[in-house]
């Protein structure tokens, strides 16, 4: 009995040891020992007692408490994500934008750049209305749309560069992925293997299969079952990736058409409609608020140039020219100032009719064009047209930013619940310890009780 508990009460000393030793390791599950008594023996007054054995090293968790972990460990990832790639989106524009009203302005804190610089391409024309034969004026405004042409293209530069990122992204979190789904495989065998009949239960490597499955879950939302022997399968979008130790396939990226990355299996070939994690935050993001934005960008530029032309075309320059077109191109990432206008500013064709220099119809009507719905911009103005399509960013914005923080309260709230079962508690620890450390000496004490009392008996003389 006494060597029984003696080396029962130093497993529990060890396993107390193991849990201190991980206390600040978020993997881990506190482990508890099972003791229960040791087989009983008949004797002439009854069964009496052996003494005690370890019968396992139990894990404490909650599997539903794991599951919620896990789950929303793929809201979050998702979240995260999209706020990441709308932030870039904002940062490409090159503005702050209030996600509460929508408005920007520019990274030195002015009014908005590309607002601001619509804005001064008109007054520039409505300058040329009021002094049509003025050289300076006509400088002015090719300066004006030359600022407007030049912030339109490079922030369509900017955001396709975003696109680019987000698509990068995406690849790296396939290979992520990837990696995972055979970790997890390889610790399916390794439990499977620890845990073949007659094995006890492989408490770290489910510890890190765990910490894997969470490390998943934030990049792809997946659903799982559990088989008979303790392996985890992985199925997503109806999808089966992983299945007992094997990997049956895998993740990959393809171009769906104009640089629209998406995921589908490697083997089969499906394209997977994902429903949360990263893949999913990042490819909304990509194909909802940036993908809106762009496009506002390249309308508006588009109708600029037509509407512009189609006026600045019916005029006439100080020389009498007519015919030339003010801006080239077709949208945000091409749109460019006639060359030949800048380089003699009085070809501007300000002018309703030849030979009238001081004319100033064209030039009067090219700025009321500030303030004339656009049927092609949704019956908005310019100004409106894009300060509707900034709003649409700074909103979505402020949505992802609300879900991150909401998500983050979720996230830590099933982490304390989770923490209050496995947690390791280092007062807990340290009370067991001493426990067990005085019933290990008790025993040693039986011990040597009992050798003093057959030392008794061996010494008794007749």
């Amino acid at each position: 009995m006494g060597a029984r508990s003696l080396q029962a009460q130093q497993t529990a000393v060890e396993v107390a040891g193991q849990n201190l030793a991980n206390v600040n390791n978020p993997a881990y599950a506190r482990q508890r020992v099972q003791i229960q008594t040791s087989t009983t023996v008949q004797t002439t007054l009854g069964q009496q007692g052996t003494g005690v054995q370890v019968t396992a090293i139990q894990q404490v968790r909650n599997a539903l408490l794991d599951n919620q972990v896990t789950g929303e460990m793929s809201v979050g990832g998702y979240w995260n994500s999209q706020q990441s790639g709308l932030q870039s989106a904002q940062v490409g524009l090159g503005e702050y934008i209030d996600s509460t009203s929508g408005t920007a302005t520019s990274t030195d804190g002015a009014t908005s750049g590309i607002a601001d610089d619509l804005s001064g391409l008109f007054s520039a024309f409505q300058g040329v209305a009021t002094s049509p034969e003025s050289l300076t004026q006509r400088q002015l405004l090719m300066s004006n749309a030359q600022t407007l042409a030049s912030r339109l293209n490079q922030t369509s530069a900017n955001l396709a560069d975003v696109k680019t990122t987000l698509n990068q992204s995406l690849d790296g979190n396939v290979k992520d992925a990837n990696q995972l789904l055979s970790d997890i495989a390889g610790l399916n065998k390794s439990i499977a293997d620890a845990e073949a009949p007659g094995g006890s239960q492989a408490n770290d490597l489910r510890d890190l299969r765990q910490s894997k499955l969470e490390s998943l879950s934030n990049l792809i939302n997946f659903t799982s079952s559990t088989g008979d022997n303790g392996a985890v399968n992985i199925t997503v979008d109806g999808n089966q990736l992983v299945s007992d130790s094997s990997v049956t396939d895998t993740l990959q990226s393809y171009d769906a058409g104009g640089g629209q990355m998406l995921i589908r299996t490697a083997t089969g070939g499906t394209p997977l409609n994902l429903t949360g994690g990263q893949m999913k935050g990042t490819i909304d993001a990509r194909d909802g608020a940036l993908a809106t934005l762009q496009s506002g960008l390249d309308t508006l530029a588009s109708q600029l140039i037509t509407q512009v032309n189609a006026v600045h075309g019916a005029g006439y320059g100080m020389n009498g020219t007519t015919g030339a077109k003010f801006f080239n191109g077709s949208d945000a990432s091409d749109i460019s100032v006639n060359s030949a206008l800048v380089s003699d500013p009085s070809l501007v064709q300000a002018a309703g009719a030849p030979g009238a220099s001081g004319d100033n119809s064209v030039a009067l009507a090219l700025a009321q064009l500030a303030d004339a719905p656009q049927a092609g911009l949704g019956n908005q103005t310019f100004s409106e047209s894009y300060d509707q399509t900034v709003a649409g960013l700074g909103y979505a914005l402020n949505n992802a930013n609300t879900q991150v923080t909401d998500s983050g309260k979720v996230q830590d709230m099933l982490s304390q619940q989770r923490d209050s079962v496995s947690g390791v508690s280092i007062d807990e620890e340290m009370t067991n310890l001493i426990g067990f450390q005085k019933a290990y000496a008790a025993s040693a004490k039986l011990i040597t009780t009992i050798d003093t009392m057959l030392d008794t008996v061996l010494n008794m003389k007749v």
